[in-house]
């Protein structure tokens, strides 16, 4: 008899065929059958870009087929070529085909590639949405940069909420950092130096904004995954779109910072906020979390600290490598050894054994 794997359950659920409450019983129950086991084998992150070559050449299509109504109808990132009221005449339209689409090729075919592809789309073209609406009213250009992120935030929530794309939550949470950005722009504070963007030592907001934003992403990523502990959901997913884009923004205000003195001292706290990163991505059991930190540091060094960054990058990867080969190992480890706290319990399992027990 062929055995059932998660993978299958995660189809079932995409396809219809199971509820996502059913799926979690079933998995939930599985475990608990299965409690003499000293560790859940194959429990990973739910990370899907596409099923198969099909989608890719969907895609494709989809992409020439976004590309040729922008070309006919004039409209470029920007807005149109052709006036602001039919900019947003065409705008509306194209979110309009694009609702049509992903409700074949979202919610009928179940397809991932097409469906991200498509999600994008509705991005740009709410964006488009916003530059027209802003032109209409005659703003300038950190207002109207300001407004096409804000639009563009309110529409992809709509699209989230009615085709539940786990991909749009990272589109979403981009749209709020730069509508975020650019009302703080419109109190009066505006950045010298991009870097300026970035560094806790420079003037204005921008530094706060990103670790606060960045913590509020987190906080949500976290929602999501206490609601989903066995990660059979699309919950699950949106998750892991969030902490990608959530780890950068934490990370990088203070790996730039510490990186900006130059000191041993402030290297020795980047290591150690670092392994923080680490211990806190095995406990909530997200290797997205960490990697996404750690490219993001890596890229960082390449750009900022020149002469040491081998050095740097060879310690990461190293770390990196060790984690991977020993994740549910040491998690196990760690969350034992670890006092109770809330949400321990809706994390994702780390010890059937004890659990079995314990129920």
């Amino acid at each position: 008899m062929t055995e059932i794997t998660r993978d299958d359950i995660r189809a079932a659920v995409t396809s219809g065929t199971l509820t996502e409450a059913q799926a979690v019983s079933l998995v939930v129950l599985a475990e608990r059958r299965a409690g003499v086991r000293a560790h859940l084998d194959g429990l990973d992150e739910p990370f899907e870009l596409f099923k198969g070559f099909n989608e890719i050449f969907i895609v494709v299509g989809l992409t020439i087929l976004y590309l040729g109504f922008a070309g006919v109808t004039g409209m470029t990132l920007m807005g149109t070529t052709q006036g602001y009221i039919l900019g947003m005449v065409y705008a509306v339209v194209g979110m309009g085909g694009v609702t049509l689409l992903a409700r074949y090729f979202t919610l009928t075919r179940r397809m991932v590639a097409p469906s991200i592809a498509l999600a994008i789309m509705f991005g740009l073209l709410a964006a488009q949405f916003g530059f027209a609406f802003a032109a209409m009213l005659d703003m300038r250009t950190p207002a109207t940069l300001t407004t096409a992120a804000g639009l563009s935030a309110l529409f992809l929530s709509g699209y989230y909420l009615l085709f539940r794309v786990p991909f749009t939550m990272a589109l979403i949470a981009l749209s709020v950092f730069a509508t975020t950005f650019g009302v703080a722009t419109l109190g009066g504070s505006f950045p010298n130096d991009p870097r300026d963007l970035f560094l806790l030592s420079a003037d204005g907001p921008f530094a706060l904004l990103t670790i606060a934003l960045g913590l509020i992403g987190l906080i949500i990523a976290l929602i999501f995954d206490m609601s989903d502990p066995h990660r059979v959901t699309r919950r699950a997913a949106s998750g892991f779109w969030l902490h990608v884009i959530a780890a950068p923004a934490i990370v990088n205000t203070v790996a730039l910072t510490l990186f900006d003195s130059g000191t041993v001292a402030a290297q020795l706290m980047l290591t150690g906020f670092i392994a923080l990163m680490a211990v806190f991505a095995v406990v909530i059991d997200r290797r997205s979390f960490l990697v996404a930190g750690v490219g993001y540091v890596v890229a960082l060094a390449i750009t900022v600290v020149e002469g040491q960054a081998f050095f740097i990058i060879l310690m990461l990867g190293a770390g990196l490598v060790l984690l991977g080969a020993q994740w549910e190992a040491l998690r196990r480890r760690v969350m034992r050894a670890l006092p109770g706290f809330p949400g321990k319990d809706r994390l994702p399992p780390y010890d059937l054994l004890t659990q079995e027990s314990a129920s």
